[in-house]
């Protein structure tokens, strides 16, 4: 691969808690934990990775639209913004960046509210219950499409 592809790991609100909160649920691991895997494979397929996290609607949104022109992919963990965000739905629409959606929890077996996502349908793939795994499984089919765009230009 010639060129070095910008994907930047997006994780919303309570996100920051991983590892502490309802660890039946979202396992044992920190954000920074998952944070330094996810930069360990990074570096294996030789692209750059951003990493934020927010408990704000505004800042998510606000780093996506910093995103235009820089970033090449975003995965997004968009947690509870998912069930209720139009305006982070509007803002993906606006820069144009393609993404893919994760989810550590199987949205579809919890409360029937969390089963609506916002933003699924104009994503590029839902990866949703395979706990942390599905960062990884994401990062490799972001990588996997920017080759093979990057390679039919």
């Amino acid at each position: 691969m010639n060129k070095k592809f910008n994907i930047l790991i997006l994780n919303g609100p309570n996100l920051n808690l991983l590892g502490t909160r309802e660890k039946n649920t979202y396992g044992i691991k920190t954000l920074k934990e998952l944070t330094n895997q996810l930069n360990e494979k990074a570096l294996s397929l030789n692209i750059n990775i951003h990493h934020y996290q927010s408990n704000a609607e505004h800042a998510i949104i606000d780093k996506i639209h910093e995103s235009k022109e820089k970033i090449n992919y975003i995965i997004i963990n968009p947690a509870a913004f998912t069930h209720t965000s139009i305006a982070i739905r509007d803002a993906f629409l606006a820069v144009n960046i393609p993404f893919i959606e994760v989810h550590i929890s199987n949205i579809y077996a919890r409360e029937n509210f969390r089963s609506n996502s916002w933003l699924s349908d104009i994503s590029n793939g839902v990866i949703t219950g395979f706990e942390l795994d599905g960062y990884f499984w994401a990062l490799e089919t972001a990588v996997k499409r920017l080759s093979n765009s990057f390679n039919k230009t």
